[in-house]
């Protein structure tokens, strides 16, 4: 498949339309100081994102009804008492995947 000069420019303008928005507000923001309101509601954006993808991965739709995916909820438990008990978001996400990656690997 030989890639024409279209196809390269949509692959770049894609790129840059997705990277603008991530990287600008940071750009924006580096050297401010925000106020102290802000900054306790930015620090929940982490908890709510990770809540998110939990909540959208531990439902399932099946016709026009939500049921729980009961293997995903068996891995949620020892995870949210890790979460409960370190308080370490990274140790949380990883100990997540790894009970996941061991109970969909073993049963």
């Amino acid at each position: 498949m030989s890639m024409n000069s279209t196809v390269l420019a949509v692959i770049a303008l894609s790129a840059l339309v997705t990277v603008i928005p991530r990287i600008l507000p940071f750009i924006l923001v580096r050297n401010l100081r925000l106020p102290d309101a802000v900054m306790k509601w930015l620090s929940f954006v982490p908890v709510c994102i990770l809540t998110a993808l939990v909540i959208e991965n531990m439902l399932m739709q099946e016709q026009s009804r939500l049921s729980i995916d009961w293997p995903v909820l068996l891995i949620l438990l020892p995870t949210a008492i890790i979460a409960y008990k370190y308080r370490s978001l990274s140790m949380t996400v990883v100990s997540g995947v790894l009970l996941m990656a061991i109970y969909r690997n073993i049963l």
